[in-house]
């Protein structure tokens, strides 16, 4: 599938639910956002980018400790919901903007710290975002993501990708913490795994948020059911399908 044809089904998939997001618990909270706002340990100085923003869950915890941030998605429903939280919290150094990660409409050294948050996963060509997160921050700049990981195992990482696929057809890839790091230093990062979090995926709550057609719904219940023990126990299956992803930050910092 080419670039193009990915950020459409990404577009597709996403304008039909994108208020599902704004709700979902796993989307906004948990020790994985907190991490992240954490994380970037911001001064009150800093130009802030947020790369696939979703519903601004991210881009409105780091507001208030930011001189600026800029909030960019592919999805128009999805800036919606951004906007829409933005406006509620009376946020007035918030600008929302839509924009492809492998193509950002900013100058080089345009900001302090760049972060995304469960987006990187559908990323059509990783390697290209990365460069291009790279090129807009600054010498010392600093780069935060939070995504889903596979399992460095072949059969769990393979298994994961395959209900993700199912799922959500926009899904290009869960890739594993070593994946990352080899393209974080591929682009010039200095890359570091600082953490991963086990987050719970309710069975019914997760294919209801992406709105996932039944006749898909009714093969995951037999893939999950049906997994073999090792997968099993690497993404901890539980008896009614519901099961738990790892979810990294990944640092990466721009050598001045």
């Amino acid at each position: 599938m080419s670039d193009s044809s990915i950020n459409q089904s990404i577009q597709q998939q996403f304008g039909a639910v994108a208020a599902n997001y704004t709700t979902s618990t796993v989307h906004a909270s948990g020790a994985d956002l907190q991490g992240l706002i954490a994380a970037a340990a911001l001064t009150g100085s800093e130009r802030v980018i947020d790369v696939g923003c979703g519903a601004g869950h991210v881009t409105i915890g780091l507001a208030g400790q930011a001189a600026a941030v800029v909030a960019v998605d592919l999805t128009p429903a999805m800036l919606a919901q951004t906007r829409a939280q933005v406006a509620a919290k009376g946020l007035r150094n918030v600008t929302v903007e839509a924009a492809d990660a492998m193509q950002l409409p900013y100058p080089d050294d345009s900001f302090d710290v760049a972060v995304s948050r469960y987006a990187a996963h559908h990323f059509a060509d990783p390697l290209s975002a990365l460069r291009e997160i790279f090129r807009v921050l600054k010498p010392g700049g600093r780069w935060l993501l939070v995504d889903v990981v596979s399992p460095e195992a072949p059969m769990p990482d393979t298994f994961l990708n395959a209900v993700e696929i199912l799922r959500d057809p926009s899904h290009v890839r869960d890739h594993c913490v070593s994946q990352w790091l080899a393209m974080y230093a591929a682009v010039g990062f200095v890359g570091t795994h600082e953490q991963t979090w086990s987050v719970r995926l309710e069975f019914t709550s997760w294919v209801t948020r992406m709105a996932t057609p039944e006749p898909e719904v009714a093969q995951l219940r037999r893939m999950l059911g049906a997994a073999p023990e090792s997968v099993k126990q690497a993404l901890g299956i539980e008896a009614d399908c519901s099961f738990h992803i790892p979810v990294a930050l990944i640092s990466g910092v721009v050598p001045r």
